[in-house]
């Protein structure tokens, strides 16, 4: 699926930008148990969005890991497993900055499934 940005309102942004910045971040250090308990305990629909875009790209990096996990027995999965550990980081990167700024941003390769 292709990146997209999605702006809540003009001007300011309508929701903590800054809790949902960490909450992309937190995704580094705690998987989806970070942003899981962020969305189940806030009520900022922009926070709940954003944390429902991390949510969405661990379960979906973790599907990728296992699929190049299995193909390090063909000897690609060695070549793909540090690629996805530099695309989880610079994405996170990306959604964190983006959320800062007020924008919720869709990962790329990620089918909504929260």
């Amino acid at each position: 699926m292709a990146s997209t940005t999605e702006s809540f309102g003009t001007g300011e942004p309508d929701g903590d930008t800054t809790m949902a910045a960490i909450t992309h971040i937190l995704a580094l250090f705690t998987w989806v148990v970070g942003p899981l308990v962020v969305y189940v305990v806030t009520d900022d629909a922009f926070v709940k969005e954003n944390a429902r875009n991390a949510i969405n790209w661990q379960i979906w990096l973790t599907v990728y890991s296992l699929i190049a996990l299995a193909l390090v027995f063909l000897f690609v999965g060695f070549l793909a497993l540090p690629v996805l550990g530099l695309l989880d980081t610079v994405f996170v990167v990306i959604a964190a900055v983006k959320a800062a700024d007020g924008e919720a941003w869709s990962y790329p390769l990620t089918i909504d499934l929260l």
